[in-house]
């Protein structure tokens, strides 16, 4: 009884969202995230565990992909593309890291760049048949050619070498956007299986921890970070942007995928664009 009362609550909850205009849509999401902010404002108190927390579940997302293609023997769904831009930030992120960091966040990147490349290596040879690549049609100069020229233009002035920074700048913006092949393929099934909704919905948690760490550090320093743009330092509010720009992108499918969870679906269907 208690189960079927709150699925009827789901249900009407989800159904009074959907009838409401984009705007109040949009609003209604900014204040659920401010509230789970603040939430985590005070139940976390080192703010630099967001980014640990992040690529952790990133992690977590792989060894999903992992577990379908491992023993359901198929990728369909998965766009090839995508794997493909995350193995090329992810590397470029690492050597950067190397040099520049060599800590944690480096021994996390090294194990989903191998991860990585070992989906990759799954798609193109061992389950190519059930690669739908007339699906996964967005060019991916769309994401890589954006992110070369804005990272020429806009990069950190604090690190080792010009070279060095401009890779930095490089992998952060095309990590913003190298999801976007995926939404795309998603977009034109229509239908999502599971496992590939699942790895959607953990870089959607991923990017909005990764969100909520530079949220807190500009809270906390009163805005200095913005102020600095005019030192030099326009690169950090590129940061940000950046990850306000990936949480956005994925907003809209994990709120498809909360509501398909609720209501106890196994496979996604999107009414409208994701």
């Amino acid at each position: 009884m208690g189960r079927r009362r709150t699925s009827s609550a789901v249900d009407v909850l989800f159904q009074w969202i959907r009838k409401q205009s984009m705007r109040v849509r949009v609003f209604l999401a900014a204040v659920a995230a401010v509230c789970l902010l603040v939430a985590l404002k005070y139940t976390v108190r080192n703010h630099n565990h967001f980014f640990v927390a992040s690529e952790s579940i990133h992690a977590v997302g792989i060894i999903v992909l992992i577990y379908k293609l491992t023993r359901k023997k198929t990728c369909s769904g998965l766009s090839l593309k995508m794997q493909e831009l995350t193995a090329v930030f992810l590397a470029v992120r690492l050597c950067c890291s190397f040099r520049i960091e060599g800590d944690i966040h480096t021994a996390l990147d090294f194990a989903t760049l191998v991860s990585t490349l070992w989906v990759i290596y799954m798609i193109r040879f061992k389950l190519k048949s059930t690669y739908i690549k007339e699906l996964d049609n967005m060019p991916l100069y769309y994401m890589v050619v954006p992110a070369a020229i804005v990272a020429l233009l806009i990069h950190p002035y604090s690190y080792y070498g010009r070279i060095s920074r401009i890779l930095w700048a490089f992998c952060t913006y095309l990590e913003s956007v190298s999801v976007l092949p995926q939404l795309r393929m998603i977009q034109n099934s229509k239908l999502i299986e599971p496992f590939t909704a699942h790895y959607v919905f953990a870089l959607g948690v991923a990017r909005f921890l990764g969100c909520a760490h530079w949220i807190f550090q500009i809270y906390e320093t009163g805005g200095t970070y913005l102020i600095m743009v005019g030192k030099g330092y326009f690169w950090i509010l590129m940061i940000f942007l950046s990850e306000i720009v990936q949480t956005f992108i994925l907003a809209d499918f994990c709120y498809y995928y909360v509501k398909s969870v609720m209501e106890g679906q196994l496979v996604m269907t999107l009414s409208s664009p994701v």
